[in-house]
């Protein structure tokens, strides 16, 4: 046999190249064999040693299929996801970085927190980077984000790469899915965010107690227990968290849990132009104006703030946050010579499309149109509870077509239409160019339009191609044709 994990470990220390995919194995590098369902890696192991790969790491069942004369380069591992992250704290040493790391998880608001943080600490002059659903970037660099999360491999060269340039403080979006794929495993989080829990991709986890433990493992299980760690204190899962974490500090709009440290945050105005905010904690209250809308706008501020002042930014700073006009595709308003008042949103899950749609509600637009569709080959479940959301709060609902992958368009529409039984006004078109003339032309000077489930993506996805298709280019499109 070879020689053991912890040999392979001094080799990544000392520059070795680590890899998942056979196909981009390099002469002398390890390759990592990781088991799925789907692209299973122990199917590629003989490729991996026939393109020179040193060493390859394996679980033992996988030795049946590798031939006796090249079993030498084989370390067996009982989990080689886990030892994939390892290997990847060997190579890149992140943690010896210095740099702090804040993830934040929760189905919705983790790009809108993210950006608040990152507005926040380049305006206290701390050089700051993001990985998130939109993009990785930090100042000269930025790189098409294909996952939310990267893989270990991807992220702890990133993350490297970061602290080369003088990066200081990390935000990163941490999704579910990368909990439960261990993609984060050994990362040294100085914070951690929890924003919400509500119903999507149980297509993944099953079920919303197996979606709420990979959550929880961002604050539980990952390294550094002394990380500061703030939670949504409103959403019944958040408390379930903070009743583990007594030394978490919560936030919220509503009355603290009896003992917690709290940050309480009051709406004090609304209008279409945006809102003020109290905040409130250990008997110091501030307030702050923002061009942001609706409740859960104001959570994410709460989020963003009760981290912030964890790592030892004063609420006066917070003042930075009226000049924050937004995230690319989160209610993002498409500027007009119309002077139509039309929105692009990412919300696609019942929660944050009643979030949204509640926002517009608030500022007193006279009536809402909503153009949505819902995501071929997942959760099946949420699509009439998506229907029900647009049917209660929207005065014209047009369903419509958003990536449906494998599926056919039409039979997703038919699943999201018992939801939409009490919908006001109802149009089906599958073609969501038409679908978005449709709610274009139904617009009155004082409607708002809501275009929601893509938001910052320019593409839909049918079958296994990517079509280019941005909602904001075709609403300005159809703008420039009227």
């Amino acid at each position: 046999m070879a020689a053991d994990f912890t040999h392979v470990l001094d080799l990544c220390q000392n520059g070795a190249d680590i890899f998942d995919d056979s196909r981009k194995v390099r002469q002398g590098g390890v390759f990592v064999a990781i088991p799925g369902a789907a692209g299973n890696g122990e199917e590629y192991i003989k490729d991996a040693l026939a393109a020179g790969a040193g060493h390859i790491v394996c679980r033992k069942e996988a030795l049946d299929s590798i031939p006796e004369s090249q079993r030498d380069r084989v370390v067996t591992h009982e989990d080689p996801r886990a030892a994939l992250w390892q290997l990847a704290v060997a190579r890149w040493r992140v943690n010896e970085s210095g740099m702090r790391i804040i993830g934040i998880t929760g189905t919705n608001g983790k790009t809108t927190t993210a950006f608040l943080l990152e507005h926040l600490f380049m305006t206290a002059g701390v050089t700051t980077g993001v990985l998130g659903t939109i993009t990785y970037h930090w100042p000269g660099h930025s790189i098409p984000a294909p996952l939310t999360t990267p893989g270990p491999l991807q992220l702890h060269s990133i993350l490297a790469e970061m602290a080369q340039t003088g990066v200081k403080v990390v935000i990163m979006e941490v999704s579910s899915h990368a909990l439960a794929q261990q993609r984060t495993g050994g990362l040294p989080f100085a914070g951690a965010v929890f924003s919400n829990l509500t119903q999507d991709h149980l297509d993944f986890h099953g079920n919303m107690e197996n979606y709420f433990r990979a959550k929880a493992t961002l604050f539980t299980r990952l390294p550094r227990q002394d990380k500061a760690m703030a939670i949504n204190g409103d959403d019944s899962y958040g408390r379930r968290l903070l009743e583990l974490l007594p030394g978490a500090v919560s936030y919220g709009l509503h009355a603290p849990i009896p003992g917690q440290k709290h940050l309480r945050g009051r709406i004090l105005g609304a209008t279409t132009a945006g809102m003020t905010l109290g905040m409130d904690m250990d008997g110091v209250g501030w307030e702050l104006r923002t061009p942001l809308v609706g409740a859960f706008n104001a959570m994410n501020l709460l989020g963003a703030q009760a981290i912030a002042l964890q790592m030892g930014i004063e609420h006066g700073a917070f003042a930075c946050f009226e000049k924050f006009n937004g995230v690319p595709g989160r209610l993002e308003r498409i500027d007009n010579d119309r002077n139509l008042h039309i929105f692009v949103d990412y919300a696609h899950t019942p929660d944050a499309l009643v979030n949204a749609l509640k926002a517009l509600r608030g500022a007193g637009f006279k009536r809402i149109v909503t153009v949505f569709g819902c995501g071929g080959n997942r959760d099946r479940s949420k699509r009439p509870l998506m229907g029900k959301a647009v049917a209660q709060y929207s005065d014209v609902a047009i369903l419509t077509s958003d990536n449906p992958r494998h599926e056919s368009p039409e039979q997703i529409m038919r699943d999201v239409r018992p939801g939409l039984s009490k919908a006001a006004s109802l149009h089906m078109e599958v073609d969501r160019k038409k679908a978005t003339a449709m709610g274009i032309e139904m617009l009155g000077r004082d409607d708002a339009l809501l275009i929601a489930g893509k938001g910052h993506e320019d593409y839909q996805i049918i079958g296994d191609t990517k079509i280019h298709y941005s909602d904001q280019e075709i609403v300005r499109e159809l703008l420039s044709c009227a």
